[in-house]
């Protein structure tokens, strides 16, 4: 093997043995003030509802039901936090974006807490955006990442259920996606595309995130 074929197997690995790990639930946060005191680095877990954060959570642990899942767009209402033993990581999967079944009022609690999370918590890292392949980037989407280019918070776009489109089709979508977040400042420049399902480009991103908390 080259060097670089090398890297990519040591980079894998690294990232396997960071999540293979027992991951667990750590709390659930309704209020700014309810967030935890932490000495970890924070990686969240941003999207429209229903676009698989919870699912992509459950396979990058390896824990089928540690984010719960819902076929109901919305379900999602709180900040929920995940980490290991051990583990310099802890994940926090935010509510969804775009719809919600709920009244008014509290759609935008939940926003203005996601908002407040996102700006004024420094053991935040990155933020991983999730996009649907089968619909790209929506003006909800833009929507966020003007928000995290403002606040200055790293953020990296992960396709989520690559497995539902063509091959080309899903080339394409990389392509076109990597073009719109070409000028963002906040932007990360790579591109990772996942299924849940198919455990597609799950290593990848454990590797991703591995390397991220050093």
């Amino acid at each position: 093997m080259d060097d670089q074929t090398d890297d990519t197997a040591a980079r894998l690995e690294a990232g396997r043995l960071f999540f293979s790990r027992p991951w667990d639930f750590v709390t659930s946060v309704a209020e700014i003030h309810q967030l935890p005191e932490t000495d970890k680095i924070e990686v969240a877990f941003a999207g429209r509802s229903n676009v698989g954060k919870s699912s992509l959570i459950n396979a990058l642990t390896g824990r089928k039901g540690l984010a719960r899942t819902s076929n109901t767009p919305g379900r999602t209402q709180l900040l929920n936090f995940f980490t290991a033993p051990e583990a310099t990581l802890t994940i926090v999967d935010m509510p969804g974006y775009g719809y919600a079944q709920a009244p008014r009022d509290l759609v935008d609690a939940w926003t203005d807490l996601v908002f407040a999370y996102l700006r004024g918590r420094p053991a935040l890292r990155r933020v991983l955006l999730l996009v649907d392949s089968r619909h790209g980037l929506k003006k909800n989407d833009l929507e966020a990442m003007g928000i995290l280019d403002k606040a200055a918070v790293n953020y990296q776009v992960v396709l989520t259920k690559a497995d539902k489109i063509k091959p080309g089709a899903l080339a394409r979508l990389k392509d076109e996606t990597a073009a719109q977040i070409l000028r963002r400042p906040a932007a990360h420049p790579e591109i990772i595309a996942t299924s849940s399902e198919k455990d597609w480009g799950i290593d990848e991103l454990r590797a991703e995130l591995a390397a991220l908390v050093g």
